[in-house]
């Protein structure tokens, strides 16, 4: 059988022109190398040759076989390079972009943050401290000693420790933000004017209003002849830039052992305006804090000079102002890492 090998290495550089792909690349591979492909063929064609036709048969079939198959081999190592760099380097610019879900504060860092922003712009200073606490601290220098009745609902979570500079007092997890009040006091002379938000712990049992753990923030306000007058015009101007320049606000008498007197802060309902909804108990009014005039005796346990400073003092609960204000009715729901709740505010 005779092969025109001449037109046959012609028509293998025709074929090299047009391989543009793995795919193309590969059709070229079964055409030439493939069972049933053209080398195959001139293989087969070795029964039917003469002797003289034979070797030359042969030996051109191997050498096509051998430029074939080295072509190949260059030709895939190559395609394959440059599909690897196209891959890296092609970007669809008309594509919207992917970008990468961002993070935001938490509803409570947000209400604290909000607060806080309101009484630096009166002049306070947020400070905060350790969370771990002396008795001292969170109870005697706040005019509540051992066997106070108040005591009893405060009384959380003791440390097996001993902090040396306590003087062998007990360590505890604090029940208020009001000990660093007494450590801020005790470094500085006033006048002062400080806001302090933390966590604090009570032995409370969860439900959907109470937490043994939540966060609150407190202020304080020490002079000289600072009044009762100061404290409700200072709350009022809190109140209308937290909930809106319509609210109301009344006090209520109260008591508190470290301040004297001392009342509780409702405002009028933001929702209902005053007429009686479900969030207000159909009253008109929502509590949202307690305050009062420093005590004397507060002012006894951190050295200051009897009858020379007066002050006053506020303390409210965060999570209690965030779901006053954004109608939430579980305090729960702000610890369970919700993302379908968190990703509202």
């Amino acid at each position: 059988m005779d092969w025109d090998y001449q037109q046959i290495l012609q028509e293998i550089e025709k074929d090299k022109e047009n391989i543009k792909n793995a795919a193309s690349l590969e059709q070229f591979r079964v055409k030439y190398l493939g069972k049933k492909g053209l080398v195959a063929q001139m293989y087969a064609s070795l029964a039917k040759a003469t002797q003289e036709q034979k070797p030359i048969i042969g030996k051109k079939s191997n050498e096509i076989k051998k430029a074939i198959t080295s072509f190949f081999n260059e030709k895939k190592a190559l395609i394959q390079k440059q599909e690897k760099n196209q891959k890296r380097v092609s970007v669809d610019v008309t594509m919207p972009g992917v970008a990468p879900e961002l993070g935001h504060a938490h509803i409570l860092t947000q209400t604290v943050n909000d607060i806080c922003a309101i009484f630096e712009a009166l002049g306070f200073v947020v400070q905060e401290g350790p969370e771990i606490e002396t008795e001292f601290n969170n109870f005697d220098a706040l005019n509540i000693p051992g066997d106070h009745p108040s005591r009893d609902g405060f009384d959380t979570f003791y440390v097996d420790a001993q902090d040396k500079s306590a003087q062998g007092r007990n360590l505890l997890l604090r029940s208020q933000t009001s000990p660093v009040q007494i450590r801020v006091m005790k470094a500085y002379e006033p006048p002062l004017a400080v806001v302090v938000p933390g966590k604090v712990y009570r032995p409370d049992a969860v439900d959907a209003s109470h937490s043994f753990m939540f966060h609150q923030i407190e202020g304080l306000l020490v002079d000289k002849d600072i009044k009762f007058s100061d404290l409700k015009g200072l709350l009022q101007v809190f109140c209308q830039k937290l909930f809106g320049q319509d609210i109301k606000m009344r006090f209520r008498p109260h008591f508190f052992p470290f301040t004297e007197p001392s009342a509780e802060v409702d405002i009028s309902c933001y929702i209902c305006k005053g007429k009686g909804c479900s969030v207000c108990g159909k009253n008109g009014w929502l509590e949202i804090m307690g305050c009062g005039m420093v005590h004397p005796q507060v002012f006894e346990a951190v050295g200051y000079k009897r009858g020379k400073y007066t002050g006053l003092a506020f303390g409210l609960g965060v999570e209690r102002i965030a779901m006053l204000k954004y109608g939430i009715h579980d305090i729960r729901i702000f610890f369970d890492n919700d993302n379908r709740f968190l990703n509202q505010f």
